[in-house]
């Protein structure tokens, strides 16, 4: 804009401020009638409809299935993209304080005094690309898969094991590469390759330390309950797991009666239970 744009700019600014009305109590009424209308049928829809109730918390399942408020489901996607939990603080306060800082200062990069949208393509196009941009991670938000779900690439033969795993509330105390918690029981995304079939499986029914014992999966489900070991077994850190299913299953078999399994490397045996000291455990 050229000093002869301007000038003409700021007669017609002056012209038609004349003819405007004051921010008060003119702009101010209208603000405050609107607010006390949209106050006034939140209130009546809370009334008329009621307050949506679910079910009474409990602290002890395992199958409960978190998940955010549709508004914070932009927020959820990111967590979801940038899994290392070093980065989390990136995902939940970096990057959505950059965004707004930087919609913050639009005013101050963009000083263009043009109002048609056209005709300021940065305000333009920032506002666009937030909207887009939020909308888009709220779709994915919305659609995505379960928090419990265990993301790690397994041989087709291992698939049922990893449903059990994730729907037995593994990943509350354990993490199985970027899924589940880091603590307070050891990572198992290299289970296999530290304890054997029949270790994993000893671990399993005694239930070390604070973990709980899956005898009861063993004695009721005996199928859920091998395909939960050979599954561990499977797990040596490499993205495509190896066949091992048959020596697996034969291991749980053969689990029940011996109270001191061997540990690969370790050049000897380990009583079951002990590992929840040594962190070797699932």
């Amino acid at each position: 804009m050229n000093g002869r744009e301007k000038e003409q700019y700021l007669r017609e600014y002056e012209v038609l401020k004349k003819k405007g009305k004051p921010f008060f109590p003119y702009a101010v009424l209208k603000d405050s009638a609107m607010a006390l209308i949209v106050v006034g049928v939140i209130v009546f829809m809370s009334i008329w409809l009621g307050a949506e109730l679910g079910p009474k918390a409990d602290p002890t399942t395992t199958t409960y299935v978190p998940r955010p408020e549709w508004y914070f489901f932009f927020l959820f996607e990111l967590l979801r993209v940038i899994k290392p939990p070093e980065l989390v603080p990136i995902a939940t306060i970096g990057i959505p304080t950059i965004a707004m800082v930087l919609l913050f200062l639009l005013p101050f990069y963009d000083r263009n005094p043009e109002r048609n949208p056209l005709k300021r393509p940065i305000a333009s196009i920032a506002g666009i690309m937030t909207i887009v941009a939020m909308a888009f991670l709220t779709f994915l938000g919305a659609n995505a898969g379960s928090p419990t779900d265990i993301e790690i690439e397994v041989a087709p033969e291992f698939e049922p094991g990893k449903l059990v795993a994730a729907q037995s509330g593994c990943l509350a105390c354990h993490q199985f590469g970027e899924n589940g918690n880091n603590g307070p029981g050891p990572k198992l995304t290299e289970i296999g390759a530290r304890l054997n079939p029949a270790a994993i499986a000893r671990s399993l029914i005694v239930g070390p330390g604070m973990m709980p014992s899956y005898a009861a999966m063993q004695e009721e489900e005996p199928e859920k309950f091998r395909d939960l070991v050979a599954f561990l077994s499977s797990l040596n850190g490499e993205e495509q797991a190896t066949e091992g299913e048959g020596a697996a299953g034969e291991a749980v078999e053969s689990a029940g009666g011996d109270p001191a399994v061997t540990v690969p490397g370790d050049g000897g045996t380990e009583a079951a239970g002990g590992g929840s000291e040594s962190g070797s455990s699932p």
